[in-house]
């Protein structure tokens, strides 16, 4: 198993920018696909980025292509999203997840942080 805990989140007025961290402990992390979903109010959780184990392959939402940058440091257990040009629709809860090989078998969540992203 992982414990996920995600940090970082805030309220940053439009057009700013956030980074967030999500710090992984227990199983090896480098064994883990990484991913950022998001959920707004009233909305379904979607996806935002996904990384692989070791970073080659990367996947963005339409949504955040171009704006948004997932990174991770396996050294430090940690993955990062990196957030600018900020959009009030950007705000959400944002969630890490874990998936074990990237088989979307074994998931595992963080509690979320939120972002509010004031116009």
């Amino acid at each position: 198993q992982v414990q996920l805990v995600e940090s970082g989140g805030g309220l940053v007025q439009a057009g700013g920018s956030l980074r967030l961290s999500c710090a992984a402990s227990g199983r090896t992390f480098s064994d883990y696909y990484m991913g950022w979903f998001r959920q707004a109010p009233g909305k379904e959780r979607e996806f935002v980025a996904t990384i692989s184990s070791t970073g080659g392959r990367i996947y963005y939402a339409d949504s955040v292509k171009g704006r948004f940058t997932i990174s991770r440091d396996n050294a430090k257990n940690t993955v990062y999203l990196e957030m600018n040009s900020l959009k009030p629709e950007d705000t959400a809860v944002y969630y890490c997840k874990a998936d074990l090989y990237g088989l979307g078998k074994y998931n595992y969540w963080g509690q979320g942080t939120q972002v509010t992203v004031s116009s």
